[in-house]
């Protein structure tokens, strides 16, 4: 992230942190984070090197490692704001829990054949360039490895999601609170299959996850899961 740039995250998730700082008892895919699969879809994650990205408060990064047993979990992400609050959250759980503040696509290339596992709920994948992110996921990845993602089946407004790999821009703040706008991509099943396929992966699932309550914010979700070849 450029220093110059606004954190839209900066107040995302600050609510929550001030009252509950506890490990969560569950992990979940679906958009209300409240049913559906959980972390088996990520397979057995023992001595396991796994990639958050996007992590916000690394809460999902915090459950695999105190409920699992991965090697470590890199909890990746590019926001000052969220990075220090997964710091203030859970930077007791180092080192087997490691928080990076980085661009996630500039912290893959780095990090050639290095994990087995990298994961995003709503994260990364959503907000980052598909055609730069995936490539950089399957870098990445040690032979075989596994990418597995949620994403928004449709907009929160109801609208289709897109055609074609383009985004949309979406509502959100700077730190004073002035209005902005961020780019999230929304996208049908096949053209995730079709840009998961381009980026070389094999064995790729897409499922939907159906909202669990009514109103102008909840959403169906896909759960996305693919692996690069052995």
């Amino acid at each position: 992230m450029n220093p110059r740039t606004a954190d839209l995250w900066h107040h995302y998730g600050r609510t929550r942190a001030d009252t509950d700082r506890e490990v969560p008892a569950a992990f979940y895919w679906n958009w209300g984070q409240d049913a559906g699969p959980g972390p088996e879809i990520l397979g057995d994650l023992t001595d396991k090197c796994v990639g958050d990205l996007g992590a916000g408060a690394a809460r999902h990064a915090a459950y695999l490692v105190t409920r699992h047993h991965p090697a470590q979990v890199i909890a990746v992400d590019a926001s000052p704001a969220q990075h220090a609050m997964a710091t203030d959250l859970y930077g007791h759980l180092a080192p087997r829990l490691r928080l990076v503040h980085s661009d996630v696509v500039n912290h893959l290339h780095a990090r050639a054949a290095t994990y087995d596992v990298l994961y995003s709920v709503f994260g990364a994948v959503d907000f980052t360039d598909p055609g730069k992110l995936l490539p950089a996921a399957a870098a990445a990845l040690r032979p075989g490895g596994r990418l597995a993602f949620s994403t928004l089946a449709h907009y929160l407004s109801g609208t289709r999601a897109q055609p074609d790999v383009v985004p949309a821009g979406i509502p959100a703040k700077t730190p004073d609170g002035e209005p902005a706008t961020m780019r999230r991509w929304v996208l049908q099943e096949h053209v995730w299959t079709t840009a998961l396929d381009a980026a070389g992966f094999t064995r790729i699932d897409v499922g939907v996850l159906p909202a669990t309550g009514e109103g102008p914010r909840t959403a169906d979700a896909l759960l996305v899961s693919a692996h690069l070849p052995r």
